[in-house]
């Protein structure tokens, strides 16, 4: 029924991954395979809710605070994740970062420590050094059976007075961990006794793999706490804008919304971006599952490739996200001499693991969310990049 094997030619479109691949890279003729968008279409229900929206020929201010909206919302969540929300608790707001440096703000105090496991999406080291407070890591251990939390380490940097904020990516970006309900239950619980405020990025929330399953993070919340996602990396939309959350208490949700519109003058969304967001979550959800077969197939290939022609790899895919965090530090290539014979030589784009902070060294991260055709010229292009150092 949906076709993610057709090339989509993204040149020439004011493409953040495509146009501006130079910005991060230094070379303009790059295959890239980088910031976690995807190169498909998005949903032809989406595409036909725009259409109808633009036909109608006016925008003008906007509410998001709809009944239209907010139903959606509900919806998914009882879909997708048999998870029942009050539509009181839910908030909007331009993207998730923005709404994480705002409850950054409100949580906090300049020179609070917020902890973060890592590695960690690199927006989230800005979120907190721009806000001034302070970056606490919690380094998670790579196992044999997948990633750990390290949950001692966890709540000694949570026991510390000083650190006010947990800021937690729920699935995890970029080591693709699935956080399982006990875990988070944990983590709550820790939070809580710590008096520690939860401020839960899910975006990934949709694109988890086989028998995972992602936990929303108000099934086991306790204590203050937000949890923040977007359809945009589901359904490939980011460039119309638009995120939502649930904030529990009302203090916090009236300060928040007091700043989204009184300070920040940013209450009036994207239209359309509520326009994608309803048709995604009313009508979305076949395309969606076809869309994740198509990238669970991808990460296939990849782990097929890579392990064919380096086994002492055994390279597995990540439970979650379409993005695959290749740990290449078996064959003790050096990072930056990996990513010179990637760009001058193979003239491909793929983001080095340090990017993410200390703890991703030897590692890389590879965007799957392409059709078929390019993956294959992406992992093969780094496959002889790697024969060339080895």
């Amino acid at each position: 029924m949906f076709d993610f094997s057709t090339v989509v030619d993204r040149h020439g479109t004011w493409c953040t991954q495509w146009d501006y691949v130079a910005d991060r890279f230094g070379a303009a003729d790059l295959l890239p395979f980088t910031i976690s968008d995807m190169d498909f279409a998005t949903a032809p229900c989406i595409t036909e809710a725009l259409h109808q929206r633009i036909n109608h020929g006016v925008f003008g201010y906007s509410r998001w605070k709809n009944d239209d909206f907010l139903a959606a919302v509900a919806h998914w969540f009882r879909q997708r994740f048999n998870s029942q929300i009050d539509s009181e608790t839910v908030v909007y707001g331009p993207s998730v970062i923005y709404m994480v440096s705002e409850l950054i703000r409100i949580w906090s105090s300049p020179g609070d420590g917020v902890v973060i496991h890592t590695p960690a999406y690199d927006a989230f080291y800005k979120a907190v050094e721009g806000n001034q407070r302070n970056v606490v890591s919690v380094p998670m251990q790579k196992t044999a059976r997948g990633w750990d939390g390290n949950m001692a380490a966890l709540e000694a940097a949570l026991a510390k007075p000083e650190n006010t904020i947990l800021l937690l990516c729920s699935p995890q970006n970029p080591t693709g961990k699935v956080w399982t309900r006990d875990e988070l239950a944990t983590m709550a619980a820790l939070c809580r006794r710590y008096d520690v405020a939860v401020i839960s990025d899910e975006i990934h929330m949709d694109m988890v793999w086989g028998t995972h399953r992602h936990t929303p993070w108000n099934e086991v919340a306790r204590g203050k706490w937000a949890l923040l996602t977007s359809g945009s990396k589901s359904f490939n939309i980011p460039a119309l804008t638009g995120a939502y959350g649930l904030i529990a208490d009302n203090d916090s949700r009236n300060a928040y919304l007091n700043a989204l519109k009184g300070r920040d003058g940013l209450s009036s969304p994207s239209v359309l971006a509520l326009t994608a967001h309803i048709a995604a979550y009313r009508q979305g959800e076949p395309w969606l599952d076809a869309l994740r077969a198509y990238l669970e197939e991808n990460l296939h290939y990849i782990a097929a490739e890579l392990n064919t022609a380096f086994p002492a790899l055994s390279w597995q895919p990540p439970e979650a996200t379409y993005l695959a965090w290749i740990d290449l530090s078996p064959l003790g290539i050096d990072d930056n001499t990996l990513q010179k014979v990637l760009i001058e030589q193979q003239k491909v784009a793929i983001m080095p693991g340090y990017t993410y902070g200390a703890e991703g060294k030897g590692y890389v991260r590879l965007n799957a969310g392409c059709p078929r055709s390019k993956l294959e010229q992406g992992v093969q292009r780094l496959i002889a990049a790697i024969n060339t150092l080895l």
